[in-house]
């Protein structure tokens, strides 16, 4: 049957060859009515629910363990700086003391990284969703972990900076570009568990910094380097040995059946990894995914309409209200631990620092699954997260008489903090890849991941040791930079309320801009392509299957 060849990225040719042979399971046609034309590719062919739930299964456990690792240790190498200023800083072989660091280098240094960050994420993401979403993906691991490993080197403050920039314009398009990579193999009304999934790393990886940071501490002095470079150094290299391995094995951009990968001389160097689905599984996500599998190229025009759409700012103030918080715990902690009780050792800081990821670990757990279940409500979920973690800020800043208080109440912070980023992004997902399609997804999640880090900013540069007033030792150390943190998040709480009102008056429906845009393509008439996934993301799950009741 003759067909016109889909549209691919940048890099990547199409040829077409017979269909996926399938067995017949489910419902509606098979792949040899396709191949002999008895039935149009665009008819929608239904299968059994639990038939394509392992599909998807098995997709998790292709993309989402590659995922968790390569996250885990982007956020260690991220991240670590925090806890090395508190390393071993009883013998003055800390980061502050070793560079002769001032309160404020250390702020400028923290919060480069995200100057860079939202400068460079969208043009990263964008770059990602011409070219190959897999070795995007390694090029940015590869080159975290080069930079992460040129840390142990450092011997000046302006060096730390110098560096920390970079490591901004290399991991830039990470974050987003993971959760635009979900929806070429998702629905977006489930990805939030698997964000969720993913994002535990940098919960368990913040846990497990300062658990491991007392072993490291522990080399203080070995062949002449200090526990702190001993931690970089070691991170920086298995970031590197990551990169490669991920072109190994992530799959790239799903192929509609009857299509094979014919790689561009350009990209012939890179190893080839199997595809992510064979066989009838491949047609079963063809037919339940269609939109991804017929996105046309975008031109600066669709890219146009992404950024005048009133729906991105809401979710770009949300995102940076959590983000910020959350952010100024992980590289605060530590320095706010021991302002709790000034006599607690480098190692009980670092014991005590774990916990808090932990509980955002549960809080992740918990309630990710549910927020996809109930997807109609993720300003709920947000909204009660971002709660908790006020809760925990007030906890902090007035139980003074209560040290172990004031520690429950920065578990408190960690636990609200859990699902509130996955379900910002998620909820991203799903309005934009309906209005917007593939474009939507990828600038969308980008800005609000780029701009929403501008709360980085603020945390990292203008608050806690950045703010010299306010870090003065005393009872009331830090006490306006929690007010401020609480000020943002009230703000992340009432753009989440705007957004469902508006959203409940002027609806989501796919702009009418790009549907005129697309021409006659066969797979839009008028509205959004009508998958299986579709159809079913009319309604909620619910708790419907997930103790082993089945729900079709």
């Amino acid at each position: 049957m003759a067909q016109k060849p889909s549209d691919t990225p940048f890099g990547e040719n199409v040829t077409h060859v017979a269909p996926y042979p399938s067995e017949g399971e489910g419902g509606g046609h098979d792949a040899h009515q396709l191949e002999i034309g008895q039935v149009s590719t665009h008819d929608q062919f239904q299968y059994d629910v639990d038939r394509v739930e392992r599909v998807y299964r098995k997709l998790d456990l292709r993309i989402i363990p590659a995922f968790w690792i390569l996250y885990f240790l982007c956020s260690a190498i991220r991240s670590n700086i925090g806890i090395a200023q508190t390393m071993n800083r009883d013998v003055h072989h800390d980061l502050v003391s070793v560079l002769g660091m001032t309160a404020k280098d250390t702020s400028t240094a923290l919060a480069l990284f995200y100057v860079s960050y939202v400068i460079f994420d969208l043009p990263s993401n964008l770059v990602m969703s011409r070219l190959s979403p897999r070795a995007w993906m390694a090029r940015i691991v590869f080159a975290v972990g080069v930079i992460g490993t040129c840390f142990t080197a450092v011997q000046a403050p302006w060096s730390v900076k110098f560096l920390r920039f970079l490591l901004g314009v290399v991991t830039a398009g990470m974050w987003p570009g993971m959760s635009y990579y979900l929806t070429l193999f998702y629905p977006p009304s489930r990805t939030g568990k698997r964000i969720g999934m993913y994002y535990t790393a940098a919960q368990l990886s913040a846990a497990v910094v300062g658990l491991v940071s007392a072993g490291f501490q522990k080399m203080d002095g070995l062949r002449g380097l200090t526990g702190f470079q001993w931690m970089f150094l070691v991170y920086g290299l298995l970031g590197v040995v990551l990169g490669i391995s991920l072109l190994f094995w992530l799959p790239d951009r799903p192929l509609a059946p009857g299509e094979q990968r014919v790689r561009h001389k350009w990209l012939r160097w890179l190893p080839t990894s199997p595809e992510a689905l064979t066989g009838e599984d491949a047609l079963i996500h063809y037919q339940d995914l269609k939109r991804v599998y017929h996105s046309r190229p975008w031109n600066m025009k669709d890219l146009w309409y992404v950024l005048i759409d009133w729906r991105l700012w809401p979710l770009v103030l949300m995102y940076f209200g959590v983000v910020g918080v959350g952010i100024g715990t992980q590289l605060y902690g530590s320095v706010i631990l021991a302002s709790i009780n000034p006599s607690f050792s480098g190692i009980t800081v670092s014991l005590l620092f774990a916990p808090i990821w932990l509980m955002d670990f549960l809080a992740i757990v918990l309630v990710t699954p549910i927020s996809d279940r109930f997807h109609k409500y993720r300003a709920v979920f947000f909204s009660m997260g971002a709660l908790i973690q006020i809760a925990g800020l007030l906890t902090v800043t007035f139980a003074l008489s209560n040290p172990w208080a004031r520690y429950g109440g920065l578990l408190m912070i960690g636990f609200g903090l859990g699902p509130t980023v996955p379900v910002c992004m998620a909820w991203t997902n799903e309005i934009f890849q309906k209005r917007h399609r593939e474009v939507g997804v990828a600038a969308a999640s980008a800005l609000v991941s780029g701009l929403g880090n501008l709360g980085s900013i603020t945390t990292t540069y203008a608050l806690y040791t950045g703010w010299p007033e306010d870090a003065a030792k005393g009872p009331h150390q830090y006490r306006k930079s929690n007010y401020t943190a609480i000020g943002i998040l009230a703000m992340s709480i009432a753009s989440s309320v705007v957004m469902t009102v508006l959203l409940s008056i002027f609806g989501n429906e796919p702009s009418q801009r790009i549907v005129a845009s697309s021409g006659s393509s066969a797979t839009v008439v008028g509205e959004e392509i009508q998958d299986g996934a579709a159809l079913r993301e009319k309604q909620q799950r619910g708790f419907g299957g997930m103790l082993g009741r089945k729900k079709n």
